[in-house]
């Protein structure tokens, strides 16, 4: 059974049905991980923005960095943990820029959600480059390429030991890969849902242009939203806390970082319920 608030449950991957149990963020379970160096989570979901994957490019997909991601996911898998991802694909396409510039809402949308796809098969190809088993689900059917986004299907793969990749968002316009990111890891009875970012953690503004900018180490979800903090948008958060979801921001660019992070180790934001 999971222990009181502040004790550490004795088995955080719990299970009844065959659906996962989540823990909810627990007073000194950083420095329970810290001892027995064990995953904190079971399973997760990884969010990673299409701008994680161009390395120093200005466009497009950068092979070390996806290879270098692509190995992070892999060492996280072989600790035990279920991982699925969500990509973004701002790398290629950004649906509100070109609506900004007088494209169609929904068709940019459309054309954003396709550059996920080729994003989620290039991470594909790097995973199992390494040997790690990997399947796409795209939310619009494209079956010559990937296979359609089945929620149970899904939960196989996951329980076989196969990482899956949300191609397409949701499928609809209108709604971001954060959304999606959230909803998915919500469907997949995921522990918690993991942003991987460009810097540490949350931050009042963008640390590469304000040097001087207030690092968080946890926040609420009311905080995100009161102080318009850009982590994720505010539909995924709303989503996120709706579900009692803990999300938890780091570096995806530093070597070994989503380990790490999944041990309780490391520089990241946590962002959950208020205690």
């Amino acid at each position: 059974m999971v222990g009181s608030r502040g004790e550490a449950p004795a088995f955080l991957g719990l299970w009844d049905d065959r659906r996962v149990i989540r823990v909810p963020p627990i007073v000194g379970l950083q420095q329970t991980s810290r001892m027995s160096h064990q995953p904190v989570y079971k399973r997760v979901l990884l969010k990673v923005s299409g701008e994680a994957l161009m390395g120093r490019r200005e466009y497009g997909l950068d092979t070390e960095t996806v290879n270098a991601i692509a190995a992070d996911v892999g060492a996280v898998a072989a600790m035990g943990v279920e991982v699925c991802l969500v990509i973004g694909g701002g790398n290629i396409f950004r649906g509100v820029s070109a609506a900004s510039r007088g494209m169609e809402r929904a068709q940019a949308d459309y054309i954003g959600m396709l550059a996920t796809v080729m994003n989620a098969l290039a991470l594909q190809s790097a995973l199992e480059k390494q040997g790690v088993p990997t399947r796409v689900q795209s939310a619009i059917p494209m079956a010559s390429v990937c296979e359609p986004y089945i929620r149970r299907r899904a939960e196989r793969h996951l329980e076989k030991g196969r990482i899956v990749i949300f191609g397409a968002g949701t499928g609809n316009p209108f709604f971001t890969t954060d959304t999606a990111a959230a909803l998915r890891a919500n469907e997949m009875g995921c522990q918690a849902l993991f942003k991987g970012t460009q810097v540490d953690g949350v931050y009042s503004a963008d640390p590469r242009k304000v040097p001087d900018a207030e690092r968080y180490d946890e926040l609420t979800y009311l905080d995100v939203l009161s102080r318009d903090l850009q982590v994720m948008d505010a539909a995924a958060i709303s989503l996120a806390r709706e579900n009692h979801l803990p999300i938890v921001v780091f570096n995806i660019n530093a070597p070994g970082a989503f380990a790490q992070v999944m041990r309780g180790e490391g520089r990241f934001t946590r962002i959950v319920e208020q205690q």
